[in-house]
């Protein structure tokens, strides 16, 4: 597997990636380059594959901690609010990452067309985003990847669909696919947890009671706090909170919004109790977050690549 991914450094060294995040002609697929470690910085995660190709990071989900490395990857399967850093990175041995962005359609499309039988463990939902080792099989796919760069546009278009494809049917069918196939489950439901989730999504921006969110997934109260937190690691109000606060610190930092207009805009009626809240989120109040970011600009949300 290490020659796999020094195959892969050797052509994203050729790529001579800058600091940051680079977009690549293929929609799905961008890399992360980092110099320098980062602080924790939180965020949210999307529905991805990321792949570390060199260093290393520390997630922070929920009370858990988990720290991944090179041949490492994280999948996310929904929208989950998180923290995390990049460490041991320097400008001689960079961290880099890679990212493919990922639906529940498009899993439950290949599951489809394969025949795919693979359900989750004991029919119980588990965290809705996961650690995972590569193989040789997937590193071989990103290297195909890698390799239409520069490509016309047609090819790059059709040939990426189908490697994707191929990297969530071995997804699927690792060790992981009971974690991995747990989104499609999820997605089949018209009520349940994933109703909760995309409806909190909905509303995140204006008061509503547990009691609400429950009605809307036809689930007890009790019910949805069980499964909620297993899927999301937090309870549905903690999530609502940090989508707001997220939302919140997105529109100042694209000086779209001041910090009050942005606490009114995602649904705070008290600029202190706003303040405090943001404060215990990101480490400093709004206002000199915002100075902190423009003096020393770092992502504005914790890459999951």
């Amino acid at each position: 597997m290490q020659t796999k991914l020094d195959q892969i450094l050797n052509i994203v060294d050729s790529l001579h990636l800058a600091e940051g995040r680079t977009e690549t002609s293929i929609p799905f697929f961008s890399l992360v380059r980092r110099n320098r470690p980062t602080e924790i910085i939180p965020g949210v995660l999307t529905p991805s594959f990321c792949l570390i190709l060199q260093g290393g990071k520390k997630l922070h989900l929920g009370q858990d901690t988990i720290y991944y490395s090179a041949g490492d990857y994280l999948v996310s399967l929904i929208d989950i609010p998180a923290s995390g850093q990049v460490i041991g990175a320097s400008r001689q041995s960079p961290y880099i990452g890679l990212r493919i962005d990922i639906t529940g359609e498009e899993i439950a499309t290949v599951m489809s067309d394969t025949s795919i039988t693979v359900e989750p463990l004991d029919r119980k939902l588990g965290p809705g985003a996961y650690v995972g080792k590569s193989d040789e099989h997937l590193l071989l796919l990103f290297i195909r990847l890698l390799e239409l760069q520069g490509k016309p546009e047609t090819e790059i278009r059709f040939l990426s669909s189908l490697i994707k494809r191929e990297m969530i049917f071995r997804l699927l069918t690792g060790d992981y696919g009971h974690l991995f196939v747990q989104r499609v489950f999820m997605d089949q439901q018209n009520e349940g947890i994933s109703r909760a989730i995309e409806w909190i999504k909905e509303n995140y921006n204006r008061t509503f009671t547990i009691e609400e969110v429950a009605r809307s997934s036809k689930m007890s109260v009790s019910g949805l706090h069980h499964k909620f937190k297993a899927v999301t690691t937090m309870a549905p109000l903690q999530y609502q909170k940090q989508l707001r606060l997220q939302e919140a610190r997105r529109l100042m930092q694209n000086g779209s919004a001041n910090a009050t207009a942005a606490a009114l805009e995602v649904g705070y009626e008290s600029p202190a109790q706003f303040s405090r809240e943001y404060r215990r989120l990101f480490g400093l109040p709004p206002l000199q977050d915002m100075k902190a970011f423009h003096r020393k600009p770092i992502p504005e949300a914790f890459e999951t690549s």
